[in-house]
C-alpha cells in the first residue's frame, strides 16, 4: 500500500508542492489512478466529492507537461463555474514550481480576457462546456495538440444536458490523446460515454469507508409543505448556529426562503445559477469569510464552495438521489469539528427518507418541532445571559448615570431594570413564532395500500417511483394511474384545454406523475389543473389549459424526466 507521494514516481518538484500543501499521504482514489494516468492509459474513475479527485489528475497532468509549449497540453471539463475555478486552482498551486499556466474558462465573464490569455499561451485550460464550444465556433481555441482531457463530474455535466457540447469538444482534440473520465456514479449513459471515447480504459472505483461522516448530527423534522418555514425559523431560535447552508430544489425558491428568512430576523443570502458570476463570487467569498452566516442555495449553485466553518446544513427540500443528499450533509463536520444536518420531510416523502438511509445505513432520527415555550424560554435564557456577560465586563458608567436620573424621578429599579429589558427584547417583534400543524403520523395499513405499494416491500431492490410533493398533483397523477389506458378517448375534447406533445414516452418509463410533477414544477403551474394524459410508445400527450399553454412553452428547454431531456411543443 502507498504510504508517500514520493512512491508514485511523481517529479520531485510535484511532491514538495503536494507536501508543502499540507497532503503527506495519498488517498485512495490518488494511488489508484496516478500510476494508471503516468502509464499514459485511459481511466475511469469513480469517486464522489471529497476524495481528492482532483489531485488523482492534477498531478499526471502536470508530471508530463512539456515546459513552455507554444500549445494547450491538456483540458478539462467541468459542470459548473465554480468546479473550474477549484480546479484551475488546485492546478495552479500544485504546479507552482514549474510555472505552469492555468486558465480557467466559463460563462459570465467577458470573451477577450478569456482570448487574450489563450494568444500568449496556456498549458492547461479548465472550462465548462458552453464556454468551450464557443470559443472553437470563435476559432481561437486550438485543441488539436492536447495530450490528455479530463471529463470531471461527468454524471452532472450529463444530467445538465451538455452530452452534445462535450461531444463536439472531444470531436476537436486528438484521437491519440489520454482520457480520463471521473464520476460520482457509473449509470448506463456514462458508460456508453467512455465506450464511445476511451481507449480500453481501466476502471478505478473508490468508495469512501463511511457514506456520512459521524461526526455529524442527523435529524429530520415531519412537517406539512405550508409549514417548512415556521419549521425552519423555530430550528434557527433553539439551533447554536455558527454557519449554515440552506438547500432548497429550485434556483426560484433561494431567492424567495432568503428574503423570508431575512424579514423574520434572520439574515440570509440566496447562492443560484441566476446570478451574476461576479455576485455569486462576491456571495461566496463573505461566505467563506464568515461576513454572512446564512447561505440558501441549489445543489449546482453550492459546487465549489468548500468551506470548513458550516456548523449547519439544512435540507429544506429533501433531494431524490441519496448519493446528493450524502453530499450535502458532508459540507458541515469538517475539518475535526462536529456538525449537524437537519432535514424538513413531508409526509409524502418519508419513503425518498427511507431510501437515504438504506443508502447512508444509519437511521436519521426523528425529532420534534421546537415548541413556542422552548422557544420563548431560549430567548429568556439567551437575555438573560446576555445581561449577565455585561455585568460582569462592567463598563457601565453612563448607563449607571441614566439609572440614577430615573431613580431621581421617583421610579422603581426593579420597574427599571424590566422596561430595560423590554426594549433589550424588541427585536424579537421581528421574529413571530409562526404556527406550525402537527403531523398525524398515520401510515395506512398493510391491506390498504395499492397492490404496488404492497408489493414494494417485497422488492426492496426496485427504485420507488417518484411522486409530485404537491397533493393536487398526486391527485391528478393518481387519477390517471387508475383510469384504464385503452379507455382514455383520443383527441382533445375538453373546452379551454390545449393539448402539448411530450418527446418522451412509455420506452423512456414515462408515467402519469412524471408528466403532473415535471410541468408542474418547471412551468410553475398548478398540478391540478393539468388535464387528460395519454403515454404512447415513443411520446406522451398531455392537455393543460389554454392560458397556461405559453407559460409552460417559455420553459420548455428546461424540461426533464429521469434526468431525460425532454421536448415540449403544441400538438
Amino acid at each position: 500500500m502507498t504510504t508517500a507521494f514520493s512512491q508514485l514516481n511523481l517529479h520531485p518538484q510535484l511532491v514538495q508542492a503536494v507536501e508543502s500543501l499540507g497532503f503527506a499521504t495519498p488517498t485512495p482514489i490518488q494511488s489508484a489512478m496516478i500510476p494508471v494516468m503516468l502509464a499514459g492509459q485511459d481511466v475511469v474513475g469513480q469517486a464522489q466529492t471529497g476524495t481528492g479527485k482532483t489531485a488523482a489528475f492534477a498531478l499526471p497532468i502536470l508530471h508530463q507537461l512539456r515546459p513552455q509549449s507554444p500549445h494547450i497540453q491538456s483540458l478539462v471539463l467541468t459542470p459548473t463555474r465554480e468546479l473550474a475555478i477549484q480546479v484551475a486552482k488546485a492546478i495552479h498551486d500544485f504546479g507552482s514550481a514549474l510555472n505552469v499556466r492555468v486558465l480557467p474558462v466559463y460563462g459570465g465573464e467577458p470573451y477577450g480576457r478569456q482570448i487574450s490569455r489563450l494568444q500568449k499561451g496556456v498549458d492547461v485550460v479548465v472550462g465548462t462546456p458552453g464556454r468551450l464550444l464557443d470559443l472553437l465556433k470563435r476559432e481561437v481555441l486550438d485543441l488539436t495538440q492536447l495530450r490528455s482531457v479530463v471529463l470531471d463530474e461527468a454524471d452532472e455535466m450529463l444530467s445538465m444536458g451538455f452530452i452534445e457540447d462535450i461531444e463536439a469538444i472531444l470531436a476537436a482534440t486528438p484521437v491519440e490523446r489520454q482520457t480520463a473520465l471521473l464520476s460520482a456514479t457509473l449509470s448506463p449513459e456514462i458508460r456508453r460515454l467512455a465506450g464511445r471515447y476511451l481507449r480500453d480504459p481501466q476502471s478505478v472505483s473508490i468508495q469512501r469507508e463511511q457514506v456520512t461522516v459521524a461526526a455529524i448530527e442527523q435529524r429530520h423534522y415531519l412537517v406539512h409543505e405550508a409549514d417548512k418555514l415556521a419549521a425552519l425559523t423555530r430550528l434557527f431560535e433553539v439551533e447554536p448556529i455558527t454557519s449554515a447552508l440552506i438547500f432548497v430544489r429550485t434556483r426560484a425558491g433561494t431567492g424567495e426562503l432568503a428574503a423570508e428568512l431575512s424579514t423574520r430576523g434572520f439574515p440570509s443570502e440566496a447562492l443560484s445559477g441566476e446570478l451574476e458570476q461576479e455576485e455569486r463570487e462576491r456571495v461566496m467569498n463573505r461566505f467563506r469569510r464568515n461576513l454572512i452566516k446564512v447561505v440558501v442555495a441549489t445543489d449546482v449553485a453550492a459546487r465549489g464552495l468548500d468551506i470548513d466553518h458550516i456548523s449547519h446544513v439544512f435540507n429544506f427540500d429533501l433531494p431524490e438521489d441519496p448519493e446528493v443528499y450524502v453530499h450535502r450533509v458532508g459540507r458541515t463536520g469538517r475539518a475535526g469539528k462536529r456538525g449537524v444536518a437537519l432535514s424538513l420531510v413531508t409526509p409524502s416523502e418519508r419513503w425518498r427518507l427511507g431510501r437515504i438511509e438504506g443508502f447512508i445505513k444509519t437511521a436519521v432520527l426523528r425529532a420534534p418541532v421546537p415548541t413556542e415555550e422552548q422557544i420563548l424560554a431560549r430567548r429568556e435564557l439567551a437575555l438573560l445571559e446576555q445581561v449577565s456577560e455585561g455585568l460582569r465586563h462592567g463598563r457601565l458608567g453612563q448607563e449607571r448615570g441614566l439609572v440614577s436620573t430615573l431613580l431621581e424621578a421617583g421610579h422603581d429599579p426593579i420597574e427599571i431594570a424590566a422596561a430595560a429589558l423590554r426594549l433589550a427584547r424588541g427585536e424579537e417583534h421581528q421574529r413571530p413564532i409562526l404556527p406550525v400543524t402537527e403531523v398525524q403520523d398515520r401510515r395506512p395499513s398493510r391491506d390498504s395500500r395499492r397492490p404496488e405499494q404492497r408489493g414494494a416491500a417485497s422488492r426492496p431492490d426496485r427504485r420507488p417511483d417518484r411522486r409530485p410533493a404537491d397533493r393536487f398533483e398526486r391527485q391528478v397523477a393518481d387519477r390517471f394511474e387508475r383510469q384504464p389506458r385503452s379507455r382514455r378517448p383520443e383527441g382533445n375534447d375538453e373546452a379551454g384545454m390545449v393539448s402539448l406533445t411530450l418527446s418522451k414516452g412509455r420506452v423512456h418509463g414515462v408515467r402519469p406523475a412524471d408528466v403532473v410533477s415535471t410541468i408542474a414544477h418547471h412551468a410553475g403551474i398548478p398540478g391540478g389543473v393539468i388535464g387528460r394524459i395519454q403515454i404512447d410508445e415513443h411520446h406522451t400527450r398531455v392537455d393543460v389549459p389554454e392560458r397556461f399553454v405559453a407559460q409552460v412553452l417559455a420553459r420548455a428547454d428546461s424540461f426533464r424526466i429521469h434526468r431525460q431531456e425532454i421536448d415540449v411543443r403544441q400538438a
